[in-house]
Formats: C-alpha cells, structure tokens, sequence
C-alpha cells in the first residue's frame, strides 16, 4: 500500500513516531485501528440508545414534562 501525505502529516507522524519511540508505519496502524474500534463502539452505543428509548421513551417524556 501507498500513504500518500503532504507536508503536515509528514511532521505529525515524524513527530509521533519520535515520541513513542515507534516507526511511522506502527503510528498509522494504530491510527486506523483505534478509529476502526471507535467506529464500531459508536454503532453499539447508537443501537443500545435505540432500543433504550423504545423501552423507556414513555417514562423518560414523563420525566420531562415534570
């Protein structure tokens, strides 16, 4: 694979690299790893929300017109 980058990103992981002691390529695997968990950490939270608000959506617009 081929990471193109501009100036920017090149200091961000020059820099990143050099703090954690680790190469460029371990900084942007961490990267897209940690976003890939986020992002299915984010659907579970939106799908437990969903089914929370049918379960308690009668009681919680009670609550709120107290």
């Amino acid at each position: 694979m081929t990471l193109r980058t501009d100036d920017e990103l090149e200091r961000a992981l020059s820099a990143l690299a050099e703090a954690e002691g680790t190469s460029r390529q371990e900084i942007v695997r961490r990267a897209v790893l940690e976003r890939y968990e986020r992002s299915g950490h984010v659907a579970r939270v939106e799908e437990s929300s969903r089914r929370l608000a049918e379960k308690w959506g009668d009681v919680l617009h009670r609550l709120g017109d107290a």
